[in-house]
């Protein structure tokens, strides 16, 4: 059994590459029938996202790299030059602990992200609908589920945020216990504040204001994180609503001001602002943070906050190695036991059919009118001179050429001592 990890990913590509061989959802399936075609390929799963797209695959021959990487350039008409400083390979053992690191987030960008199992468990049901994985491979996916939970749960990899976004939530979530009460204004509408929202959302937050230079794309993401729309300039009227305001846009001068602010503390009776200001430049005047009953936080504070967290998922992360391992151990256990239940399987189909060819002659022999007792004592001799045939003949061979461990392999087998194979040796 040969398997292999193979493709490209955030460690070996830059993104102008990774996307020209990522695999839209509606060619996936093609793809993976496309592959099983490939000369030792019995088995097939594509990973494919913003960071990697890695082909798993597994059969009884050795899967040659060279072949994967044509097709990989011919199904997305790269040229392979373009591709093949870019691609990884890993095989068996080491292609097995990949999977594994993959599924527990160590192999992300983000190390720890719980995200990339869910994309790796939509992967496998992807192969399976398409019918292009049932055997080891389809074992080792399951195996990588188990391996990533008991990661999950045994080691804080996950536990300390350590992207922007929900490091700003984490934050808040240390001067309000319950977000189910607080309303949340988020300036700006990008990508780190459609993150922001998404993270306050799943942390229960009751209300969320998305104000944003043009009223079209603040309606956009309000629409998407269940919001309410608002342009800049209604900032002023709507701050005395919140308890915490989050600010990331691309303003080259500050929007909020230590005026705003300190009419909005006095509507709010001096309830406190939880305040981050992750833009650069600021979006947040630095004297709005001397102000009292406000927390005021920059992106270098989320930082320091962000180089902690890393630290600690690191020391996780290599309590987690020593989990990837003995995954890796149990799974190739597991391949180990798996081919000597093919062997035993055909050992017992050879002697089921010398039996079944033996019993009908004596069967035969019996409707013929021979005796019962005679018949059965043939039967019985017959049939273990067959099954003793094959193997008596080649430890004779062996040991004519002075080879003694295939007898003593053969006693092994069958519970023997070894005493009357050492004294022929002699």
């Amino acid at each position: 059994m040969s398997i292999l990890a193979f493709g490209i990913n955030h460690k070996t590509a830059s993104v102008d590459i990774r996307e020209k061989v990522a695999f839209d959802p509606d060619t996936l399936d093609g793809a993976l029938q496309a592959l099983l075609q490939i000369q030792g390929v019995g088995e097939a799963v594509i990973l494919s996202t913003c960071n990697r797209t890695e082909i798993y695959c597994a059969g009884d021959e050795v899967i040659q790299d060279d072949a994967l990487l044509g097709w990989l350039g011919q199904f997305h008409a790269v040229e392979t030059a373009h591709l093949s400083s870019s691609i990884f390979s890993y095989r068996d053992r080491d292609a097995i602990a990949h999977v594994l690191r993959v599924a527990a987030g160590l192999d992300s960008l983000v190390l720890g992200e719980p995200q990339i199992l869910g994309q790796l468990k939509s992967a496998y049901a992807s192969a399976l609908e398409a019918e292009a994985v049932n055997g080891h491979l389809g074992r080792l996916f399951e195996h990588s589920f188990s391996v990533a939970k008991r990661i999950r749960t045994e080691t804080s990899i996950g536990e300390n945020p350590v992207s922007v976004a929900a490091a700003a939530v984490n934050m808040a979530r240390q001067l309000f216990a319950d977000f189910s009460d607080n309303t949340a204004l988020l300036i700006g509408a990008g990508k780190t504040t459609e993150l922001v929202a998404r993270h306050l959302r799943q942390a229960g937050i009751k209300h969320l204001i998305i104000a944003n230079r043009t009223i079209a794309r603040a309606q956009e993401l309000a629409d998407v994180v269940q919001g309410q729309a608002a342009l800049l300039e209604a900032i002023p009227d709507l701050l005395f609503e919140a308890d915490i305001v989050i600010s990331s846009t691309a303003a080259p001068l500050p929007i909020l001001g230590k005026g705003a602010v300190e009419r909005a503390l006095k509507q709010r009776k001096h309830r406190p602002f939880f305040m981050v200001d992750i833009a650069v430049p600021r979006d947040i005047e630095p004297q709005v943070g001397d102000l009292p009953d406000v927390f005021l936080y920059t992106v270098d504070d989320l930082k320091q906050v962000i180089d902690e967290n890393l630290r600690s998922r690191e020391d996780a992360a290599r309590e987690a190695e020593e989990l990837i391992q003995a995954g890796c151990e149990a799974f190739v256990s597991q391949l180990r036991v798996s081919t000597a239940g093919e062997v035993v399987k055909q050992f017992r189909a050879k002697a089921e059919a010398l039996q079944a060819l033996e019993l009908d002659k004596a069967m035969a022999a019996i409707r013929a009118g021979g005796d019962v007792e005679v018949v059965m004592k043939n039967f019985s001799r017959a049939l273990t001179n067959k099954l003793i045939h094959e193997p008596t003949v080649q430890v004779r061979k062996a040991a004519a050429d002075g080879e003694y461990e295939l007898g003593k392999h053969l006693l092994q087998l069958f519970g023997l001592e070894q005493d009357t194979l050492e004294q022929n040796k002699k």
